[in-house]
């Protein structure tokens, strides 16, 4: 009995310690001896050329003539970056993938990015010429892992909500005995996809980021120092969405081989994250089957972690499974509980 007895408080202590350092959205791991999130920062992926004037009444247009919030599941909405450049056809792009892009509701914004001059860790210059932002949805996962060698299983839940304008975005992982690890990020729909205003991070205490446009800077509750805030930075619960928005918005600009690279704030600091795009793929899923499109992060660090994520076409491109690796060996997998595709 004893000995029945440590092994239960054994596999809770694990479980409190995995739900503590859940990696919810794609959050990495650092060091136990170094802070969670490492100093550094990037822009998005960008066009060459210098931007266009945006006239002051562009955005308000769109804003006005965008579509509101479509039920759960709903179409998706697309904020154009180059509304005269429409991508050529290409025979390679998956005929999933063509397809979700055939059914958004289209609002033209012009607008462009350039990466800094001279930045060594900027991406080769590719246009992105759209966004499609997915519209609001509720997503139920069954996240199951390893960690210290006892086996786990959690529940997991991302609650998307957009009105056409602004965004709320909620990432929760559950236990039923030590409770639940939250994220949040809310901010705006803009000519560059989602830009941010706030994340938090919440384990019994919350701690959060601000993106404080005006003053081009992220601060945090934290007391830690404040981050430069560059265009196309995304939390590391938003970077999920913006990913889909912009594979949605634009398949064929990110051929299997391409990589995406993004400022990613924590609730901390702020880090450099590079998304590689591999192959369509096949994935059984716990209701279903489906073709999904992986992409991963490498480890940044000697203690960081891998991340894989598996966004569907069929689904706006919203994350279907997602697989954490530690550097010790750990991980989670985290996988998508629906068992049908929406009807767009």
């Amino acid at each position: 009995m004893r000995g029945l007895l440590l092994l239960t408080l054994g596999v809770v202590l694990a479980h409190w310690a995995l739900l503590h350092s859940a990696p919810l959205s794609l959050a990495s791991h650092a060091s136990p001896d170094s802070p969670s999130d490492l100093p550094f920062i990037t822009r998005t992926i960008t066009v060459p050329a210098a931007p266009p004037p945006v006239p002051p009444t562009a955005t308000a247009a769109a804003r006005a003539h965008a579509a509101p919030a479509p039920a759960p599941a709903g179409p998706t909405s697309r904020l154009v970056t180059e509304p005269d450049a429409a991508p050529p056809a290409d025979d390679t792009t998956p005929a999933a993938a063509q397809a979700e892009v055939d059914h958004t509701d289209a609002v033209d914004v012009a607008a462009a990015q350039v990466p800094p001059p001279g930045d060594p860790k900027a991406p080769a210059a590719q246009a992105v010429h759209s966004y499609a932002i997915p519209g609001s949805m509720h997503l139920p996962y069954d996240i199951r892992g390893e960690t210290r060698g006892v086996p786990f299983s959690l529940n997991g839940n991302l609650n998307w909500q957009q009105d056409g304008s602004t965004y709320n975005a909620r990432m929760e992982v559950s236990h039923f005995l030590l409770g639940a690890r939250i994220q949040t990020s809310t901010g705006e729909l803009t000519a560059h996809g989602l830009e941010p205003t706030r994340f938090g991070d919440k384990f019994r205490s919350e701690v959060a980021a601000h993106f404080e446009r005006a003053k081009n800077k992220i601060t945090f509750s934290a007391n830690t120092p404040d981050a430069p805030l560059l265009p196309g930075a995304q939390d590391q619960l938003s970077v999920l969405i913006q990913l889909a928005a912009m594979l949605g918005g634009a398949p064929r600009d990110f051929p299997e081989g391409s990589q995406l690279t993004f400022q990613a704030v924590g609730p901390r600091s702020s880090e450099t994250w590079v998304f590689t795009v591999g192959a369509l793929e096949k994935l059984t899923l716990p209701n279903m089957e489906l073709n999904a499109l992986k992409l991963w992060r490498n480890p940044s660090s000697e203690y960081g972690s891998k991340a894989e994520v598996w966004l569907a076409p069929g689904l706006a491109y919203m994350p279907v499974r997602i697989r954490i690796t530690e550097a010790n060996g750990d991980v989670a997998d985290q996988r998508w509980l629906g068992d049908h595709l929406p009807q767009y």
